[in-house]
């Protein structure tokens, strides 16, 4: 994890120049694709996941390394075409990883993070899961396994991989010729974001667009037919942590109050969406109007803004601390950290969604804040790092008395909405 966390402190400037590079363009073309509080969220779900993988906050029910060691047929060197067929053995599982995600209900949960944006930008691209807490991707490494892929290829790729999906994430770049027959491209991937009904569930390779032509699911963007980006079911909601679970619980709601038995176990299993007869009027859900310009897109003023932004930034620096002396901080500081900082990201985005209890979580989570570091164990920060702990201090207090002023607002998320 120590590792993981550095090549973080190199990645995300990268992520966000980038990013900030895109509105700036966006600003003067005149075709902005960003929005206020779209954008922070997109960015503190970037977060939640940089602490969940940090943290290591998963169980692996099979391993890479357990499979290779069962079914490995051979043993290759160790030479530049065996990083290429590596790569491409995790390009197609995470193809057939995808498209299982996609297909069936309870997978679903652990990827509606990434759709959940209505817009489409570089900052859709960090929004990524932190539902997805029981690790079986091995399983979709068989061929590399066979072919005795070392695990430390694997595991030296699969961030690389991962990484080498953010650039498509952008609506400024259009088709780019016979690259298109080849790798996953912009206009590809804002097909895979749209919820057009000729655009749902295409398009699920992550670098190398084969998959989808061998298998059935690629589509081209049609210029009749612009993407309207989001979810069929909209989440309605800025807040990181319960976009990831929202899906989870309408599941465990609807197995819970349907008669049947049958349907109680297979609403699990079956096509993302489908739902018992007995429950759909007893719990309605809202479906997305194909208007692209009807979003959930409350009103902020100023004010409202400079909270918003307080807070991201105080959590950025939380997070900066945590990544820059990772190796030198004790796990249980590590996990403790990590959850004030998970605190933080679910009250002020449940703050802006207008949520009546928000202000006081934002109370509550303050004294937390100052309790955690008045406890001795943690007095450390005032020895080692006591500018960080001045402004932690800083920040908590502030927190409580945003808590206080907000809660004199009468929030009413009805109201609030343009």
């Amino acid at each position: 994890m120590d590792t993981y966390a550095s090549i973080l402190l190199w990645a995300i400037p990268g992520f966000f120049i980038l990013v900030v590079a895109e509105i700036f363009y966006g600003h003067f073309t005149q075709k902005q694709t960003y929005t206020f509080m779209d954008t922070i969220a997109s960015l503190s779900s970037g977060m939640t996941n940089i602490l969940k993988d940090t943290l290591g906050l998963a169980i692996i029910l099979i391993s890479y390394p357990f499979v290779l060691k069962k079914i490995a047929l051979f043993e290759l060197e160790d030479t530049l075409s065996l990083y290429i067929i590596a790569f491409i053995c995790i390009d197609f599982a995470q193809y057939w990883i995808h498209r299982l995600n996609h297909k069936v209900n309870v997978f679903w949960n652990q990827h509606i993070i990434h759709h959940s944006s209505e817009e489409f930008n570089l900052a859709c691209a960090l929004r990524q899961s932190i539902s997805n807490l029981i690790g079986f991707g091995a399983l979709f490494l068989i061929p590399a396994a066979i072919l005795g892929i070392p695990s430390k290829i694997i595991i030296i790729l699969s961030p690389l991989h991962l990484f080498g999906q953010f650039w498509y994430h952008t609506r400024h770049i259009g088709k780019l010729g016979a690259l298109e027959y080849i790798l996953v491209t912009p206009s590809q991937h804002r097909v895979h974001h749209a919820i057009n009904q000729v655009y749902v569930d295409k398009n699920l390779a992550a670098i190398f667009c084969v998959w989808d032509r061998i298998f059935g699911t690629f589509q081209e963007e049609l210029d009749e037919e612009p993407p309207i980006y989001g979810t069929i079911k909209p989440s309605q909601s800025w807040n990181p942590i319960w976009i990831n679970f929202q899906h989870l619980w309408m599941l465990m709601r609807d197995a819970w109050y349907t008669e049947k038995w049958t349907d109680k176990l297979k609403i699990w299993f079956m096509p993302t969406g489908w739902r018992p007869e007995d429950v759909k009027d007893k719990f309605p859900v809202l479906i997305r109007s194909m208007n692209p310009n009807e979003k959930y897109k409350p009103y902020y003023p100023n004010p409202w803004k400079s909270i918003a932004v307080f807070h991201f930034m105080s959590q950025v620096i939380m997070l900066v601390f945590l990544l820059v002396n990772f190796s030198s901080l004790e796990m249980n500081f590590q996990l403790s950290f990590g959850f004030i900082l998970m605190l933080s990201i679910f009250g002020f985005t449940a703050l802006m969604d207008f949520y009546k209890w928000a202000p006081n979580f934002g109370i509550f989570f303050g004294i937390v804040g100052l309790v955690y570091l008045m406890i001795p164990i943690n007095h450390f920060l005032i020895e080692k790092y006591i500018i960080a702990y001045g402004y932690f201090l800083f920040y908590f207090a502030v927190s409580i008395g945003i808590g206080v002023w907000t809660n004199t607002k009468g929030l009413n998320r009805n109201l609030a909405l343009e």
